[in-house]
């Protein structure tokens, strides 16, 4: 029990009343939670409806980066490339990764500020008045105080994924956005990969029918990387890995499932469950590594993530949605997109997009071409190939960019508000919680506090 109890401890459910919840009978062949971790409903009424909400348009966005590292280094130079934007600061706890971005931007227009060596210095940059939004590309322990902070300050945000670990966190963000009228962007770039955009248009002009289930997975190899200290700084994600179990990074499957059945716009997610196998790789490698390092002993005890996690999704209107996570067993990468309607399927598996209209078999090629062109939606005509040129990730983290920009400079609702971010990065301790209680359904809140009956589609 101790063990358990210090497992709950770390994933920071303990103190919201998840290791404590109360789990009764059988109902309708199901066995439900009957009251629930605190932060699963809203504290009160919702004070503004952030979701399709336009705010005052800015000619010349303003931004401040904080941290630089992997994803952040690369959002700089990317971000040189859209017009309409000004660089205004820089921010990493490491002052040369700081003067490293700061390289980037030699020979251009941006002038920043630059802002280095401590733990909170990152809140001088939020404090500024010449900064229009604040891009957090940080580890994720910080995406949340961050966030909140920076609205507060009269700042929009745009969050690298997941947004929050906890549901607590995830009600914070939501609070915030909505008393200060500031946008929390969620920079899930899944949602603007090319198939992904195609089939979400196709959807809109009903190609499928009726969405009936959807699949989504982060399966990537990068199991032994979590262990490298260069790679990962601080080791803050193998940290992540050895001390919670559950789907912990859902957003890059879910996100484009949840646009194309219009989640958070006209269905609601109702509850899930979450499985986790054994961990078989994880352990033995720090084992292995302990043995000729001994800074690597303190991992050596932990209960690492179980190397495949499949969680279950049940919508308002009864569609399914299917969750994997595997980063530490060595398969080919995949995000495992499917959408199955009453019309058509479309699948992308090992970047392999095939679609079928019925069940004999895939369309030829040929066909596929055909479809391609009469359903490539306007954001790919106007900057598909600019993105490609770009790239990031095949050119879907500069469309991201590309697209959250666009809609700020002109006073246009963003695709992907506070409501997604919150949801989708629920989904994380929403499935640790499954997992420790044997998979047992828990519900999934409603961070729109009922206006997911009323909102609007995202628009192409």
């Amino acid at each position: 029990m101790n063990e358990r109890r210090r497992f709950l401890k770390y994933t920071g459910l303990v103190a919201g009343g998840l290791a404590t919840s109360s789990v009764k009978g059988w109902a309708n062949g199901s066995l439900r939670e009957s009251s629930g971790p605190a932060g699963l409903q809203p504290s009160g009424p919702q004070v503004f409806n952030m979701c399709g909400y336009a705010a005052p348009k800015i000619d010349t966005v303003r931004i401040g980066f904080i941290g630089l590292g992997n994803r952040g280094s690369e959002a700089v130079p990317r971000i040189n490339h859209i017009e309409g934007v000004n660089i205004r600061a820089l921010c990493d706890i490491k002052a040369d990764l700081v003067q490293q971005a700061k390289g980037e931007l030699k020979g251009t227009s941006h002038d920043p500020a630059l802002y280095s060596g401590s733990e909170d210095v990152w809140r001088k940059l939020c404090e500024r008045d010449d900064i229009d939004v604040v891009y957090i590309a940080t580890p994720w322990a910080w995406h949340t105080t961050m966030a909140v902070y920076a609205m507060k300050h009269g700042k929009h945000v745009a969050v690298e994924v997941p947004a929050a670990k906890t549901l607590e966190e995830c009600w914070d963000l939501v609070n915030t956005s909505e008393k200060t009228r500031r946008h929390c962007i969620f920079l899930e770039n899944e949602c603007y990969d090319f198939f992904e955009l195609l089939t979400l248009n196709m959807a809109r002009q009903g190609f499928f029918g009726e969405i009936i289930h959807g699949e989504g997975a982060y399966i990537h190899s990068i199991g032994e990387s979590l262990f490298d200290p260069v790679r990962r700084p601080g080791l803050w994600r193998l940290d992540e890995n050895a001390h919670r179990n559950g789907n912990l990074y859902p957003t890059h499957g879910l996100g484009p499932v949840c646009v194309i059945m219009n989640i958070n716009r006209g269905d609601k997610m109702e509850y899930l469950t979450s499985m986790s196998s054994n961990d078989f790789t994880l352990h033995p490698y720090a084992i292995q590594l302990a043995a000729r390092d001994p800074a690597y002993n303190k991992y050596t005890d932990k209960h690492f993530r179980g190397n495949m996690n499949t969680t279950s999704i049940r919508t308002h209107r009864g569609r399914t949605i299917m969750l994997q996570h595997d980063t530490s067993s060595p398969r080919v990468k995949s995000s495992r997109y499917l959408i199955s309607g009453t019309k058509a399927t479309a699948q992308c598996d090992a970047d392999a997009p095939r679609i079928a209209t019925s069940h004999e078999g895939w369309v030829s090629q040929d066909v596929f071409s055909q479809l391609e062109k009469q359903y490539t939606p306007a954001i790919l005509q106007k900057m598909g190939e600019m993105a490609r040129s770009i790239g990031g990730h095949g050119g879907m983290d500069f469309l991201t960019d590309w697209r959250w920009i666009d809609c700020v400079r002109n006073g246009l609702p963003i695709d992907h508000d506070v409501y997604d971010a919150a949801l989708w990065s629920c989904i994380a301790p929403l499935s640790e919680w499954s997992v420790a209680h044997r998979s047992s359904p828990i519900d999934v809140p409603d961070f729109t506090r009922g206006a997911w009956e009323k909102n609007t589609p995202v628009s192409l």
